[in-house]
């Protein structure tokens, strides 16, 4: 089964898994109690510091927009969701699995911990070369479909960014990753508050500005130098077979080298019908404003939703046999569910909805501070894009609740299976908000194109 990684020694049936778990939940490894208010502050400062990373690189992408490489090859734009999203996929799904093994004492003994590290550091590259180059082919196509044109050169070029932009900062922020969740056990804060968000910090912005540096430097030797972007390609997807042999070396990560691409690939379609959204928007000049906050909106869902899907993961690892849920979560779903109760994930999950409106009013109001963009914050803007946030975190709450408890029932580990499709999830709805937003506010006259130009 998908939940062998983390938990192999529960592999066992009937009684002898509810005893288990019993003995989980009576002994002094239990999770930690957290009071709401503990939870919020542990929350709310990597989500901060999230936010910030989002709004720069919504910032960046508001710049570099204007730059050769993006005005004459769109299609780039198709591809910056789904890098995105790729990215926070693959950080985030190793943050989740890293936390639910610290929180189930499977970091203890440094030989196991290094074992989990290594084994999904490697795999993590597998994937994020093979899923940036497949991102690459559906920007291609996606692009292609509505005009019907299609350029070899331009193909390569995006198949080298796409790679080598994925395969790099998939490699700083896995480090970076590991760094936090091990610094996390040793001070006593739980990963799961942290590690997600963090992870999502200044990697949108990282990826972004790798994407934007590697793609117009690319385009500039596209006419003296034409083999450049085939060699850079071929370079990077050389070595996964390297990966391949590492990860498939430690059990943590020789199941999911296997079973663990569904959700990513899927995730990387969803992501890419998102960009294909953004790029036929931002064609429009009457709405290039959307360009500065899609990252922003895209990202916080992404973030909140994914601290949402961990906590419920560690709370099945630790109370719940593989297979097994508890008994509110029995039956055919409905939103209260998630939203109403006392218990710790009807708590998180308040929480987490609690922090849209403020936190994007912060970021908003930076994001002003700093004369980004292009769209002035009126009222009936600053109505609008909050109501679209709120709309899509609560969304996304629900799908998490109903997912997350779905996947265990089935058997898969909803640690590595659930937050690629919800942050992809994230970035599409962000994305199609955020567009029917600017639509409608040109719609009713809030429309300006006199900040930050």
């Amino acid at each position: 089964a998908e939940t062998e990684p983390m938990l192999a020694e529960w592999r066992l049936s009937g009684d002898d898994a509810s005893d288990t778990v019993e003995a989980l939940g009576s002994d002094g490894s239990n999770m930690p109690k957290e009071s709401p208010l503990a939870m919020a502050l542990q929350i709310l400062v990597p989500f901060l510091l999230a936010g910030f990373g989002t709004v720069s690189a919504g910032m960046v992408l508001d710049i570099v927009q204007h730059w050769e490489a993006f005005q004459f090859i769109t299609e780039i734009f198709i591809l910056v969701p789904a890098l995105l999203g790729l990215k926070g996929n693959l950080e985030m799904t190793l943050a989740s699995r890293l936390s639910t093994a610290v929180n189930v004492g499977k970091m203890d003994s440094p030989i196991e911990k290094w074992n989990l590290i290594i084994g999904n550091l490697a795999l993590k590259q597998v994937q994020a070369t093979v899923v940036g180059f497949l991102a690459a082919v559906a920007a291609v196509i996606l692009g292609w479909i509505p005009e019907g044109k299609f350029q070899m050169s331009h193909a390569v070029l995006l198949c080298s960014s796409s790679v080598a932009t994925a395969f790099i900062a998939s490699l700083l922020q896995g480090i970076l990753m590991v760094g936090v969740i091990v610094g996390s056990k040793k001070t006593g804060i739980n990963p799961d508050n942290v590690a997600t968000p963090i992870a999502a910090s200044f990697g949108d912005l990282i990826t972004l500005a790798i994407l934007a540096w590697i793609s117009q430097g690319l385009y500039k030797c596209l006419d003296s130098y034409p083999y450049v972007s085939s060699l850079v390609c071929a370079f990077f997807m050389c070595l996964t077979p390297l990966w391949i042999v590492i990860s498939s070396k430690h059990p943590a990560s020789r199941t999911l080298l296997y079973s663990g691409w569904e959700p990513v690939i899927t995730a990387m379609v969803i992501s890419s019908i998102g960009g294909l959204i953004l790029d036929k928007t931002v064609s429009d000049p009457n709405l290039a404003g959307i360009v500065v906050y899609t990252p922003v909106i895209n990202g916080i869902g992404g973030n909140l939703v994914a601290i949402q899907s961990s906590r419920i993961s560690t709370h099945l690892h630790f109370h719940c046999a593989p297979g097994e849920v508890p008994d509110e979560a029995k039956g055919c779903y409905y939103p209260c569910r998630t939203f109403c109760g006392t218990g710790a994930n009807h708590r998180s999950a308040q929480v987490l909805l609690l922090l849209v409106i403020p936190g994007h009013l912060i970021f908003l109001y930076t994001i002003h501070l700093m004369k980004s963009g292009h769209t002035t914050l009126t009222p009936i803007f600053m109505s609008v894009y909050l109501a679209a946030a709120l709309l899509q975190v609560l969304l996304l709450l629900c799908i998490a609740d109903w997912m997350v408890h779905s996947m265990w029932r089935s058997g898969k580990d909803p640690d590595s299976f659930s937050i690629p499709y919800l942050t992809a999830l994230g970035d599409l709805l962000g994305t199609a908000l955020l567009a029917l937003s600017f639509h409608f506010l040109w719609l009713i006259g809030d429309q300006d194109s006199d900040v930050g130009d």
